[in-house]
């Protein structure tokens, strides 16, 4: 018996019979890859030493881009998924994030548009802000044409 089938409660639904869907993390554990790496313990080492790096470097480049215009937040999530894959803390604080983004997002929609378009507008204020500061902190590149109105 493998660890994950140790940690796994067993799980049925209400009189069907049937498993309910398993996390992340379970799902991973169930593939046949996945249990020939788990067979020999200094490749699941090397494997999930792996897939933290990764995930930790993708993290930490989501945190870096989060002030900066982009998807930086998109960024920080795929790094967790990464290490949800293997790591049980970071698939909590992926559920963590989800059902955060979900009422964040249901707030916003039962909201009147007059709101909603005061969010928009402060997010697009802010992101227009943080432009403005690191081109005047780095330097407007030199690709940028003359005519873009922005401080040289």
């Amino acid at each position: 018996m493998t660890s994950t089938e140790r940690d796994r409660p067993e799980r049925q639904q209400a009189g069907s019979g049937t498993d309910d869907v398993y996390s992340l993390r379970e799902r991973v554990a169930d593939t046949s890859w996945r249990k020939r790496l788990t067979a020999n313990a200094p490749v699941n080492s090397a494997y999930r030493i792996g897939v933290g790096v990764v995930g930790f470097v993708i993290l930490i480049g989501g945190i870096a881009a989060i002030p900066l215009p982009g998807p930086g937040w998109l960024v920080v999530i795929g790094g967790l998924f990464v290490l949800a894959t293997e790591f049980t803390w970071a698939e909590r604080l992926l559920e963590f994030t989800k059902r955060r983004v979900t009422s964040w997002t249901d707030w916003v929609t039962g909201q009147p548009v007059w709101v909603r378009t005061l969010i928009a507008l402060a997010t697009a204020g802010f992101v227009y802000g943080v432009l403005v500061v690191t081109l005047h902190l780095t330097g407007v590149p030199e690709w940028v044409p003359d005519w873009v109105p922005l401080w040289r």
